[in-house]
Formats: structure tokens, sequence, C-alpha cells
């Protein structure tokens, strides 16, 4: 499921001084989506880059930037307001359970969106409804707002994106995770820009994966020759249990620390993972995996902690150095009974992997230790899992 946050930024909220203040700080804090009304189209392109979804009205143009509107497309038109959908045309018991998006169209075929304030059972119904023919459904509770979420995440399923009015972070984070599934997106209607990014993060949160770390004990810790050896420098800072996981066999990743910790002679650089000789792969925000040689400046990668929580990282240089390695092979228990899986590492003290003792060096590990990694007893074939039967030794 793709999350989004979207900013409320029509003229309910204010003059168009104040609405810039909250498309800036939507903008500033990552939304995907600003919703306003049709005229401010063209000025929001002028702010950043983010996509545009206006508010199709069938009022007069009023003014130049209104004029100007025609020449600059939304990404997407979104119907409701000023109508059955807020509630300002009052909607007839009939018409609850049998609206479509044909009817709110009001003969415009660019409408992909429909916006809906459950004012009462029959909103929920419209709101329901309507959301077999638009591709984004808003709803915006008012005195209730949790139970009829829940209806409509339980109901509407993949039909459309189905997007939460919120005021605050703290709703987002309960939008976010309402019926564990979650709504698709939030309408972050709030000039606060602490508000906002904190919806921000929450979509993130809500999109990361959660991974199962197992331990596997080392078998064997051997020094081998030169390698080309591949530091991985990302734009983010990673917390001192946080690194990625790296490996020779795509089915068991190990556990490599980020160069976080002090040394009497190196310098830390917690932005920093030695990740191993180039042929390695390493994993991706997306559940794939890369060479360690492909990666380029600007690619993502996945980086967790050694409890399985993970966020995405760009990565913002590759260093390639001629570094003497160690061969690292565990063996892991699997439900077939135990599999082995190796990984080459620079023969050096700040490499650190994790261990049940906690942060260990390679160079002090042992047979006997238990290391962390991931195991997914399944083929890749470009980075992608796939049904077949490859032998890695």
């Amino acid at each position: 499921m793709t999350r989004s946050v979207w900013v409320k930024a029509d003229d309910e909220v204010g003059e168009w001084e104040q609405r810039k203040r909250r498309i800036t700080a939507g903008i500033e804090a990552g939304v995907d989506w600003v919703l306003v009304d049709e005229y401010d189209v063209p000025r929001v392109r002028e702010l950043g880059d983010v996509d545009v979804a206006a508010f199709r009205s069938d009022a007069d143009v009023v003014d130049e930037a209104e004029a100007d509107a025609a020449d600059a497309e939304a990404d997407a038109y979104v119907v409701g307001k000023d109508g059955e959908g807020d509630g300002t045309v009052s909607m007839p018991d009939d018409l609850a359970g049998s609206a479509d998006l044909t009817t709110l169209r009001r003969r415009d075929d660019r409408v992909q969106g429909v916006y809906t304030r459950i004012l009462d059972e029959r909103y929920e119904a419209f709101a329901e409804d309507a959301a077999n023919d638009a591709e984004y459904t808003i709803v915006v509770g008012e005195d209730w707002t949790i139970i009829p979420l829940e209806n409509l995440i339980a109901r509407v399923g993949d039909d459309t994106h189905l997007v939460a009015g919120v005021t605050s972070a703290e709703e987002a984070r309960t939008a976010f995770e309402t019926l564990e599934t979650g709504a698709d997106g939030v309408l972050v209607d709030s000039d606060s820009p602490d508000e906002i990014r904190g919806a921000v993060e929450a979509r993130d949160t809500a999109a990361r994966e959660q991974l199962d770390l197992r331990y596997a004990e080392v078998i064997d810790v051997e020094r081998t020759g030169m390698a080309d050896r591949v530091c991985i420098d990302t734009g983010s800072l990673m917390d001192h249990d946080e690194g990625m996981l790296v490996g020779s066999m795509s089915r068991g990743l190990f556990f490599v620390h980020a160069e976080t910790a002090e040394s009497p002679y190196v310098a830390s650089r917690p932005f920093r993972v030695n990740a191993g000789a180039v042929h390695a792969y390493v994993r991706t925000p997306d559940g794939g995996t890369k060479y360690l040689a492909g990666l380029r400046s600007g690619d993502e990668v996945q980086v967790l902690d050694t409890d399985g929580h993970t966020r995405e990282a760009i990565v913002g240089r590759v260093k390639i150095e001629k570094r003497p390695m160690f061969r690292v092979e565990a063996e892991v228990e699997t439900e077939d009974g135990v599999d082995r899986v190796e990984t080459l590492l620079q023969n050096a003290e700040t490499i650190k992997v994790a261990t049940r003792e906690g942060r260990t060096a390679v160079t002090d590990l042992e047979v006997g230790d238990e290391v962390l990694l991931h195991y997914e007893d399944v083929a890749r074939h470009f980075g992608e899992t796939v049904e077949e039967s490859i032998i890695e030794k």
C-alpha cells in the first residue's frame, strides 16, 4: 500500500498568505498532495514540486488568479465541496446509498476524487458508493471519526485511495493504524508545521517494513586475500543500533553496524556502513537487493535497527578501495534443517556485526558466536524474488 499525506489549503483556511504558509510548510515537510481551490493551482506550481488536487467549482471567475487557472492543470480534480459532499446541497434520503461519481462530476470528466464530510450515516453511505468510481475518496469526520473510518476501511477495500481528514499528527497516526490496515492517506487541516511534519513521519512509519531477524551460529572465520571493499556513505545519520543487511548470498544477509562508535584511532562516521566486497548484496527499501558494485549516488538503501525496524536512506557516495578481507560463514536453522550463509567483510576493528553479546568487531568474531541476520529462503534474479532453484556457495 502506498501511503500519502495531503494538506488542505482551500479558501476555508483563510486568505492566500495563510494558505501559502500552510502549503510551503507541507512542501518542506515532504507531503504528497496539496488540496486547494482550482484558481490557486498556478500559485501552488510556483511554490514547489508537489502534486496538486483542486476542488472543482462552478463558481464564476472573480480575479486574475482564477482566470489563469485554465492554463494550469491540477494533477487531480475533486468534487463534493459546496455540494452534496459537505452538506451545502442537502442530501435527500433516497440519494444515500445510490451516489456515484458520474452524478458528482457534473458534466466534468476530469474529476478523479470525491470529498465528503461524514455528517451522519447517509454521508457515510454516500462516500462508500462514490468510492466505487473515485480514484481518491476524502472523508472528514465530524463528531465521530474512528467508527466511520473503520466502516469505510472495511467496506471499500482497494477500490479507492481512502484519505481521512485529521487535524494533528496524533490523529494521523491513529488513521494509519485503524483496523491495522489503516487509511491510505490523511488530509491535514492544520497551520502547524510541527503537526504537518508529524503526519509525514506517521506516513513513513506506517509504510516501513518490519523485518524478522534471527541469530545464526558462526562456524568459520578466516582471513582471505585482498578484495574491492565498498563503503556506503548515506545522506542520513544513523543511530548506534542501526546498520544495513549485506551478504554474499541473497537468502541470508548479515546485520552490519554503521560506524557510529568512537575509537582511539578513527573518528566515528555515523553516515557510513562498511558493507563488504563489491559482489555482495545490500537490501533495499522495496524488499529487493542490489549489488554493492552497482550502487550510485541517489540510490535508496534500507537502514534498520537490531529490532528489525526499517527506514530508507539515500546513498550520497560509494567508496571502493582494495582492502584485506575476512570470510564469515554462519549456520542458520530453517524449517527444513540448517543452511549455511556467508559474506566477506573488511579485516578492520571498525567493522562491527550484531551478536547476542552486542556489537562485536569482525576481528574479534569467533566460531560459536551468534550473529544477527535476516534469512529469507527465496531465489533472486536481478534483485527480485523468483520461484526457482539457485545454488549459491
